[in-house]
């Protein structure tokens, strides 16, 4: 990506930017944000920093919803009204893979993105981005964010792509995804052949060594795709998102538990407008974003439990849950995957022995 590419973009109109409400709708009218995001900036200027973050959800997720109705409003609480946040949508600025180089030279303030849309780039990317098949709890990952060497080692792979511009201020997942699938998968051997919607890297390379074959497709053309026939199944996101987006609608038998994908997210800003930050808004920030992600970590398993027992109590949509031998045969597969992007890179070795590491450390590997 050359700095051509956004120096044109730091030439257009300011970047879109959701209100707290407004983000929770499932259109999106570029004019009534923008006069909405001027409006509430000209009335907060001298109070509160705007700061547009780039998400990698689609606006009528439940997770978009929550994040937005339920957290946004607190981070200006939480900085006695210094610092305030305006979401963007997945893809609303630029690429979701383009958002390291957009936020490196400020044509966003930052983004809160899952990483595994990098991980073309830099094999470390796929390794900290999921795991596939290695932790058990989104709580377990986020502690190796939160506790652990997680945020050096995003660091260290933002460095790869930014030249130390931008600035990594927590990681991890919300959710063990459900596979959203339009043809019943209900055993290992059933991924033989099937067409399935996947990020590029580690998940792919899973998905491909387990015999099925994975297609690169944008998270925001998923329904279609699934609609269409284009793919069998698609790593997609949590239960509850996957129900809100109408997936289970095209997609009637997903795998719930997954089996697959915990996607850890990054929050970051650039370099420049962290380092004005004071040290307590700068706690602030990491502490609010730990905190949102551990509330919604909660909400999403009590929604994807909900909705998945009403589903199975109907006659419109089979749940499928693998049963133990199916998942430690992809569990199997997936490990020798994690070995072979360790040897990708030098970073990727080094974020795979700090995963082993940590894991170790809280019990789940001997």
């Amino acid at each position: 990506m050359t700095l051509d590419r956004f120096a044109g973009l730091l030439g257009r109109a300011a970047p879109t930017a959701f209100a707290s409400t407004a983000f929770a709708s499932t259109a999106f009218a570029p004019a009534a944000f923008v006069t909405a995001a001027l409006a509430a900036g000209l009335a907060g200027a001298a109070q509160a920093e705007t700061y547009t973050i780039q998400t990698s959800f689609n606006a009528g997720d439940f997770s978009t919803q929550h994040l937005s109705e339920t957290w946004l409003p607190k981070i200006a609480e939480m900085t006695d009204g210094r610092v305030e946040i305006a979401f963007t949508p997945n893809g609303s600025v630029v690429p979701a893979k383009e958002t390291p180089e957009a936020v490196a030279y400020g044509v966003l303030d930052g983004d809160f993105t899952s990483v595994n849309y990098f991980s073309g780039r830099e094999p470390a990317f796929a390794l900290l981005g999921d795991l596939i098949s290695g932790y058990d709890t989104p709580r377990q990952m986020l502690g190796f964010c939160k506790d652990g060497v997680g945020e050096e080692m995003m660091q260290k792979a933002a460095d790869e792509l930014t030249d130390g511009e931008v600035k990594v201020i927590a990681c991890g997942p919300y959710s063990r995804e459900a596979l959203a699938a339009r043809t019943p998968i209900r055993t290992f051997e059933d991924l033989q052949g099937m067409k399935i919607r996947s990020p590029e890297g580690l998940a792919a390379a899973v998905f491909a060594a387990a015999g099925a074959s994975p297609v690169s497709i944008p998270f925001s053309e998923v329904y279609g795709a699934l609609e269409k026939g284009i793919v069998d199944a698609a790593d997609a996101s949590a239960y509850v998102n996957n129900d809100a987006t109408g997936l289970n609608d095209v997609a009637p038998y997903p795998l719930y538990p997954g089996i697959h994908s915990m996607a850890a997210m990054q929050f970051t800003m650039t370099r420049s407008k962290w380092d004005a930050l004071s040290p307590e808004d700068q706690t602030a920030l990491r502490d609010w974003w730990y905190m949102a992600m551990e509330d919604l970590t909660r909400v999403v398993h009590e929604e994807d439990e909900k909705l998945a027992e009403r589903d199975r109590q109907g006659d419109r949509i089979e749940v499928i849950d693998w049963a133990q031998e199916d998942r430690d045969k992809l569990r199997e597969v997936a490990r020798a995957e994690w070995e072979s992007y360790a040897e990708k890179s030098e970073l990727a070795g080094e974020v795979l022995q700090a995963h082993l590491d940590y894991m170790k450390s809280i019990g789940l590997l001997k």
